[in-house]
């Protein structure tokens, strides 16, 4: 069974659990002190990841980090039907990974900001937030088109990738980093189809499709 190496609020650790919940890995969660104990850069975490950062898995011994490269693991070793990562496809397979780098950008500026407001990180705000317009306006025009071909996700197709997964928490949180999605509707649209995905799971400041965030 896979241990995932977790902290609750971390949209990189999110994005392993949502992975699992939608393919239906079972695996267990250890909590890491991130915040305000960072744990994650102790001499004892440093024996599980050497680089201090988190998620981490153990599945049964084979250790990974990187939160992309664990979303390409799980896909690659959990789902059969190959979808998720499209190594059948040479066109689909280029395109999930040029969004896997775009989602990269997304967490150093939209989730950059929100470590800012949330736990005092020292970013230049106004440099992370307009980083984080300036992708969004990218994928949100990028999203139109693909909606006027018939397409839900970032990458062509009728099925969602390990891309839109790296891209999600980003985005849906984005605005705990003070920067707004009403400017980008059809980014708006693509979130509440992920929400719909079976299988899809929650996070603080995540909520499920139909409800309320005052619940």
């Amino acid at each position: 069974m896979i241990t995932l190496y977790d902290y609750e609020l971390s949209v990189n650790c999110y994005k392993q659990r949502l992975m699992m919940a939608i393919l239906g890995v079972e695996y267990t969660s250890v909590p890491v002190d991130f915040y305000p104990g960072w744990e994650h850069k102790s001499a004892e975490f440093a024996k599980i990841n050497p680089l201090g950062h988190i998620p981490v898995i153990d599945d049964d011994g084979f250790m990974l980090r990187d939160a992309h490269a664990i979303l390409v693991y799980l896909a690659s070793r959990y789902d059969p039907s190959r979808l998720w990562y499209p190594v059948d496809d040479p066109c689909r397979l280029g395109e999930t990974a040029q969004w896997m780098l775009f989602a990269e950008g997304t967490t150093n500026t939209a989730s950059s900001a929100r470590l800012h407001d949330n736990l005092g990180y020292d970013f230049d705000i106004d440099a992370v937030r307009a980083g984080a317009h300036k992708l969004f306006r990218v994928m949100d025009e990028h999203l139109w088109f693909r909606e006027r071909e018939g397409l839900d996700w970032v990458v062509s197709g009728a099925h969602p990738t390990i891309a839109d997964i790296a891209l999600f928490p980003d985005v849906a949180l984005s605005e705990e980093g003070g920067i707004s999605r009403l400017d980008y509707p059809a980014l708006r649209r693509w979130t509440d189809r992920v929400r719909r995905i079976p299988g899809f799971v929650t996070m603080p400041g995540v909520i499920a499709l139909g409800e309320s965030p005052w619940d």
